[in-house]
């Protein structure tokens, strides 16, 4: 900050000039008092400096409404949404989320240093606030082929980049139990870590928050957030487009350990962000579920501030950012206007900011290439057994099921068998052709023919597909790769939909509009081929490589048992 800005602002909080925005009569949800207040919000440059009686050079006569800091989102992958940082800027805005705290791992496991920045390149003229943590599992394990490797000598010119808070989420968590050098090489650059975790015993918490984590956005019992909040670390409460916590988590919320308590969406859809909303969503949930409205709208501002150090977001109050929002009902979480650094950035549920020209993606174009498929390609050996691992699936759960079962088998090879569930899916490595193809049966996806494939596939994003035939899953493979990344549906060997995602296989370079209408058409041959209607196959699909998640994925590598963190064959072998 300049000395003539500061100067500025405090003759403007000292009434020797006037405010340049002043906000009145509207009833201020204080979160320091858990109570609501009244008086005049002055803003000056961009920063409150005043509540009492003020002059403004604007002045907005705010009667029957409520003004609220504006929502963070403790934790989220931008590339979920399938647009760039400057298209989601404008998605989330109009729901009342002022600040995002992002992850670009998934970008920097594809393209490395350069996804790294091109998100903060990308970001940077987004009216949203974007403050990015630093991927410290890159690739996420070593069990899968990724397009990356980011040491802590890659990521430590990064933590002087504006808007870097520190590092991301560790997701794993045998590294840091054994104290592997190159793990706490990364934990030793950073003072904000975030954790990732997934089915650890209360002792694993003990080893995480020693070494300094002190967050975990994993929790999907009430039991969970409990024993995580005991030995204090932060608990982000996640509803995204397959992960829905939030339910269960908010029985665990009182007002003695709500202050512990963030909310995120972690990965959300394009069209879930659209529809149902962000953490606004959380917040009117939360609400509708008994607790108190200024405790939830705290938990999505303060408590988010708090945890990452904002030390000048999520209140209203004089030396705070003016992020806020003008409410026309608390209880509903009415989202009248939304304001960012004093400006009006949304309205009426639209934003109202300008629009950006298309993003520079050459670094993080060309990201997808395949070794030549063979009409074997798919074909799964089960030698003499008819008993093999299978994937279960658990709709809108990234917990997947270790399942065990007769499957048909003829020639010695699995035949599949739609009728019964039981599909092929496939992981092909596509960052450096080298022929990797990970094999498996997965049960409860309920496609009734036709295959799907894409690149987005948790996390190291190799090309996933699924289907009821090998011809069909091979066509989807190969409409991926001639799309240079994306999302396609194929029946009987014709693309009957597909979404181009030319940044890095994750993101599309087009507007927000544009991808939300290709999705819908996406949505509708999903219809065509039998798909599930109750879940999101493509987004069930991508998060079903994701080898950190319980209890059984599949990597490029092959079947991965979680538990073991090893790979398994799919037939069961006899004893």
């Amino acid at each position: 900050m300049k000395k003539t800005q500061l100067k500025n602002r405090i003759d403007a909080a000292n009434k020797q000039k006037k405010a340049d925005l002043v906000i009145r009569n509207a009833s201020i949800v204080n979160v320091f008092t858990k109570s609501l207040t009244s008086g005049d919000v002055a803003i000056s440059h961009g920063m409150i400096v005043g509540i009492g009686k003020y002059e403004g050079v604007q002045e907005i006569d705010a009667t029957g409404k409520f003004i609220a800091p504006g929502l963070i989102d403790a934790h989220v992958h931008i590339e979920s949404s399938m647009v760039t940082p400057q298209q989601f800027s404008q998605v989330v805005l109009p729901h009342g989320v002022t600040t995002v705290i992002t992850d670009p791992h998934e970008i920097a496991n594809v393209s490395g240093t350069d996804g790294l920045e091109f998100m903060l390149t990308d970001s940077e003229p987004a009216l949203l606030d974007i403050k990015l943590m630093l991927p410290s599992c890159v690739p996420a394990t070593p069990f899968e082929n990724a397009g990356a490797a980011l040491s802590a000598e890659d990521l430590a010119p990064f933590l002087y980049r504006d808007r870097v808070l520190g590092l991301a989420e560790v997701m794993d968590f045998p590294a840091v139990l054994r104290g592997d050098d190159a793990m706490l090489d990364k934990l030793l650059l950073n003072q904000q870590i975030d954790g990732h975790a997934a089915g650890l015993t209360e002792n694993d918490i003990n080893v995480y928050g020693t070494a300094g984590i002190m967050t975990d956005h994993e929790c999907v019992s009430k039991e969970e957030m409990v024993a995580r909040l005991e030995r204090g670390l932060y608990v982000m409460l996640r509803e995204g487009s397959v992960a829905k916590n939030l339910h269960a988590l908010l029985e665990g919320v009182t007002e003695q350990n709500a202050q512990r308590c963030l909310f995120c969406t972690d990965d959300k859809h394009l069209d879930d962000l659209i529809e149902e909303g962000s953490v606004d969503y959380n917040v009117r949930t939360a609400i509708r579920q008994g607790i108190q409205p200024i405790t939830a709208i705290s938990m999505a501002s303060f408590n988010a501030a708090q945890c990452f150090g904002l030390r000048q977001k999520g209140a209203i109050a004089p030396g705070y950012d003016a992020d806020f929002l003008l409410l026309d009902n608390l209880e509903e979480l009415e989202i009248a206007e939304v304001y960012r650094a004093g400006v009006l950035v949304a309205q009426n549920g639209r934003y109202v900011g300008p629009v950006r020209e298309k993003s520079a993606t050459e670094s993080v174009q060309d990201t997808v290439h395949i070794a030549e498929l063979a009409k074997d390609s798919f074909r799964i050996p089960m030698g003499q057994s008819t008993a093999a691992h299978i994937i279960g699936i658990n709709p809108n759960n990234l917990i997947t099921d270790h399942l065990i079962e007769e499957v048909p088998v003829a020639d010695g090879s699995f035949v599949l068998a739609p009728s019964q569930d039981l599909l092929k899916i496939a992981v092909v490595e596509r960052h450096r052709a080298t022929g990797n193809i990970g094999l498996g049966i997965v049960k409860g996806l309920g496609l009734q023919n036709g295959a799907i494939a894409t690149t987005v596939a948790h996390d190291s994003h190799n090309i996933i597909a699924v289907g009821t035939n090998d011809r069909d899953i091979q066509s989807a493979v190969e409409a991926v790769h001639a799309l240079q990344g994306g999302l396609v549906v194929v029946q009987d060997g014709e693309v009957l939909a597909s979404l181009p995602l030319a940044i890095a296989g994750l993101m599309s370079d087009e507007p927000f509009a544009a991808v939300y209408a290709q999705l819908k058409t996406l949505d509708q041959s999903l219809l065509q081929i039998g798909a599930p209607t109750h879940f999101n196959a493509f987004l069930t699909l991508s998060f079903l490589s994701l080898s950190v998640i319980p209890h059984l994925k599949l990597t490029d590598c092959g079947l991965f048992d979680v538990a073991t963190f090893q790979h398994i064959p799919v037939a069961v072998q006899p004893e």
